[in-house]
């Protein structure tokens, strides 16, 4: 199909009316916001023309149209001009992001963000962080505690702190545990977690005999360290917003929805399907039966990576029905992400 100006100018207007009112648009509607002054007999008859292509659908005979996924899909692709994020906007992120006069912690900054994302849209908003086993490390420290147990305390380049308290069979003073810390920030300053554990193994199958304790040592330590930690944190806010929206076609769907929520590895599984093929600037865009999980199909998500140091740390985005404003959340999403690495940046 050729999509001549009119047919363009057709489909954008039936999407943003369409998104404002959640109606239907009729012929009467598109007459009266055409640039080309058209008759209610030519919009009909493109209307029909986009509709045979797939593009609109109706919900009954007498009724005007609705886009389709594949409608919104082209209005995303070729027919969406982002806005610049409006001042009101920006300055409600900023106020709620960054009114603090320490630099906020990286996980306080992903609870407000996820919570921002959820306000602006009036749709469910979420921040991905990576495990912290995958973060370089900055700092690490080892508490002994009663009974066998060490607090562990990390500390990633981004600045985000975990405290993780792990049991093991063996007992170490506080004094090797001191010594085990210093070792591992002289010899891996810069690694992650994960990488220290694996080299930590491979150093301890050609170590000298001299060196055996504190590799064996920092190996204890760091397995059940990293082994704990793992996974990723994820924050989500505005759930119940769903319940307001009358886009979803039964209970049954908004359940699976909700079910689908409670799993956080579907989660990231999810927004990292949608940014697969995403490049470092591009906001991706997932709308109703583009998704994989038949749980998703009356859904649309919006999302982007976030970056810290050049290095993706995370991701968040909007999930809502496919009606949504897609011109102002992806600007919206955009900057958020930008905001995260700005900010994280200079702690």
């Amino acid at each position: 199909m050729v999509f001549d100006n009119r047919k363009k100018e057709l489909l954008a207007t039936i999407v943003r009316t369409h998104v404002a009112t959640g109606q239907p648009v009729g012929s009467f509607t598109l007459a009266e916001k055409s640039s080309e002054r058209l008759s209610s007999a030519s919009i009909r008859n493109t209307c029909a023309e986009l509709e045979g292509e797939g593009y609109l659908t109706h919900p009954h005979t007498s009724a005007g149209r609705v886009p389709t996924d594949k409608g919104y899909r082209y209005y995303v692709d070729n027919l969406i001009h982002p806005k610049r994020i409006s001042k009101a906007d920006a300055a409600r992120i900023n106020e709620r992001l960054l009114d603090e006069e320490t630099p906020i912690s990286p996980e306080r900054f992903m609870e407000r963000a996820s919570l921002m994302l959820s306000r602006l849209s009036d749709n469910i908003g979420i921040v991905i962080s990576p495990p912290i086993t995958r973060e370089s490390l900055q700092h690490i420290n080892f508490v002994r505690m009663p009974d066998s147990r060490i607090l562990v305390i990390t500390v990633s380049s981004a600045g985000r702190v975990q405290d993780r308290v792990i049991r093991l069979d063996a007992d170490f003073t506080q004094d090797e545990l001191n010594s085990t810390a210093r070792y591992l920030m002289e010899s891996f300053h810069g690694w992650t977690l994960s990488e220290i554990r694996d080299e930590l193994v491979l150093r301890l199958r050609e170590a000298e005999a001299l060196y055996d304790r504190f590799l064996r040592n920092a190996l204890l330590l760091c397995t059940p360290s990293v082994e704990g930690s793992d996974q990723p944190d994820v924050f989500i806010e505005g759930a119940s917003n769903l319940l307001t929206k009358p886009d979803f076609g039964d209970t049954a769907s908004l359940r699976a929805v909700f079910k689908m929520l409670e799993q956080k590895s579907r989660i990231v599984k999810i927004l990292d399907e949608c940014l697969e093929s995403s490049r470092r600037e591009t906001i991706a865009v997932r709308i109703g039966s583009e998704n994989r999980l038949t749980d998703m199909r009356e859904c649309a998500i919006i999302a982007s990576p976030c970056f810290y140091a050049g290095v993706r740390a995370g991701s968040l985005g909007v999930v809502g029905p496919t009606r949504l404003d897609y011109d102002r959340l992806i600007g919206i999403v955009d900057y958020i992400a930008r905001l995260f690495e700005r900010t994280l940046g200079q702690q």
